[in-house]
């Protein structure tokens, strides 16, 4: 019954879209995924969402490199080789041939992937006169805030199969920024067609790219569609069709999971989760992800430009009780930035314990003895780090009020969430980070420093000079020993100053029905359906 509820079900939303394949072809070959929300945009360079990343970058889009967490180094993808060279101020990238683009209605590629590419794809975001650098927006938040903005200097075509960047300094992080969701390559050729046509936005809303899928379609508020892209270089995905079914509702998504409508879901509640993952019909997968739930501070909005404030509501949230109800045993407390996954992470007492005495006595000696009002922010989806948080802005609420300051929860769409977060329009936010790669500086420089302020990453729009010195110091640092030494003192710094209070590190969990397999949940990136497959034989 479940089997012939799935095939029903996925011929139903794949109807919607327009002419597609029987209902045995898509109980065969395709692949339904419950999304939590749209995605802003089809270029993961143009914002650092985690809905965005999961339907387009993994899906679309290759990069130069890739991170093998397993054998924990980088690996080769569009770029067969590199060499660092000049104390590691150049680095040498020799290409791969032979690799073909998408071909689409709306697009034919003439040739295949070269050197032309990466030029585009990366000149797009550093240089301010190029005639697409503020298409779309032209933010580029995660290039701003990790600095490479400013670390590349230039990128030069030395043949069509070999490139040079050129940094201005030697920095740690280049090749794990190189091998994040956001480092994609796009078509030149796509670009150039596009500019004569007079239609230059749609580069990153027709998506063309080298990845394992297709774009298709995508109506706003109910579905994306993929297709497998035939021509691809690596081995050919299994799923010829990816449908993302865009379910902002987490019971929906459950619902929907063991009614067969939804072969893939992402942030299953964890109080149903034991409920889930029982027999073979339905089935619960988690991962390990680096990741950090905060509640952020808009350090512009007064009272919180005040260092003695912000340490009052850091103590005045009861942060042990926060994770007991939220997470369900499957989060630990966070005492900084860094979880205990990073390697320049160091054993700490709890920081800012649950002390509404001491909260009370700051906000007195900052000038509010009587507290004041003030609105958090919660995310109206479930990300990794942080599973509802509307409920716990209402515990964070509650907490608040027994030290005499009254908190208004405020929520939007999530698109519109985030472009007034950027807008800095917010008080404080629950929101979080996932790392995008295993550098330390990940935690930091993307979600802390000016650049971040000044991209609209920086949630807390904190500026600190001595940080951001504290910073270049690490990832100019070539010995281990005291690059770790430097990431205790940042956490230090961040646990002083308070711009945002750390509150959990969690598991990254997902449901699939029983008869899928091979659908990836990186630790550092987005989720990955090349390797995914449906199982015949398996049990329904």
């Amino acid at each position: 019954m479940l089997k012939q509820l799935m095939i029903a079900s996925s011929t139903l939303v794949l109807a919607a879209c327009g002419p597609v394949q029987t209902d045995s072809e898509v109980y065969q070959d395709g692949l339904v995924y419950c999304s939590e929300g749209n995605p802003e945009i089809f270029n993961p360079q143009l914002v650092t969402s985690g809905t965005t990343v999961d339907a387009t970058s993994a899906q679309l889009y290759d990069r130069l490199l890739d991170y093998d967490a397993k054998q924990q180094q980088f690996v080769p993808a569009l770029a067969r080789g590199w060499q660092a060279f000049e104390q590691g101020q150049r680095y040498r990238f020799n290409l791969r041939e032979n690799v073909q683009f998408h071909t689409t209605e709306w697009f034919t590629p003439t040739r295949t992937f070269n050197a032309d590419d990466v030029l585009f794809s990366f000149q797009r975001w550093l240089n301010e006169q190029h005639p697409y650098h503020q298409i779309n927006g032209g933010r580029y938040p995660f290039f701003r805030s990790s600095g490479l903005i400013k670390l590349i200097e230039k990128v030069e075509k030395v043949d069509d199969y070999t490139v040079d960047f050129h940094l201005t300094q030697s920095d740690s992080s280049f090749l794990a920024n190189l091998a994040t969701d956001f480092a994609v390559v796009l078509s030149q050729e796509y670009a150039e067609q596009l500019l004569e046509t007079g239609k230059p936005e749609q580069i990153d809303r027709l998506p063309i790219g080298t990845g394992p899928f297709e774009f298709e379609l995508f109506r706003k508020d109910f579905v994306i569609r993929y297709s497998a892209h035939e021509g691809y270089w690596r081995e050919q995905p299994e799923i010829k069709t990816l449908v993302y079914v865009i379910t902002p509702n987490a019971n929906k998504r459950m619902l929907k999971l063991v009614t067969g409508e939804c072969d893939v879901i992402p942030y299953p509640l964890v109080d149903e989760l034991s409920q889930l993952d029982q027999g073979a019909e339905i089935q619960v997968g988690s991962s390990v992800s680096p990741n950090v739930s905060f509640w952020a501070f808009n350090t512009q909005h007064p009272p919180f430009d005040n260092v003695l404030v912000r340490r009052a509501l850091a103590l005045a949230i009861n942060r042990p009780a926060i994770i007991q109800t939220i997470y369900n045993g499957n989060a630990r407390l966070a005492t900084g930035m860094l979880p205990e996954t990073s390697w320049a992470y160091s054993p700490v007492q709890q920081t800012y314990p649950y002390n509404p005495g001491k909260a009370r006595e700051l906000l007195a000696e900052a000038g509010y003895p009587n507290g004041f009002s003030m609105d958090i922010w919660a995310m109206p989806v479930q990300r990794a780090y942080n599973p509802n948080a509307q409920r716990m802005a209402e515990l964070i609420q509650s907490d608040l009020a027994q030290v005499g300051v009254q908190a208004n929860i405020v929520s939007y769409e999530w698109n519109t969430f985030r472009q007034r977060l950027v807008a800095g329009q917010h008080d404080s936010v629950l929101i979080g980070w996932v790392a995008d790669n295993a550098d330390p500086d990940n935690f930091f420089r993307p979600t802390l420093s000016c650049a971040a302020a000044r991209s609209g990453n920086n949630r807390a729009q904190w500026c600190n000079p001595l940080f951001d010195q504290l910073l270049i110091d690490a990832i100019t640092e070539s010995d281990l020993d005291q690059r770790k030494h430097l990431y205790q003192a940042i956490e230090d710094f961040v646990m002083q100053q308070a711009p945002l209070v750390p509150i959990a590190n969690s598991l990254r969990f997902q449901a699939h029905r029983g008869d899928i397999e091979g659908v990836e949940l990186p630790p550092y990136g987005g989720i990955n359906f090349r390797y995914a497959r449906r199982v015949s034989d398996a049990p329904l």
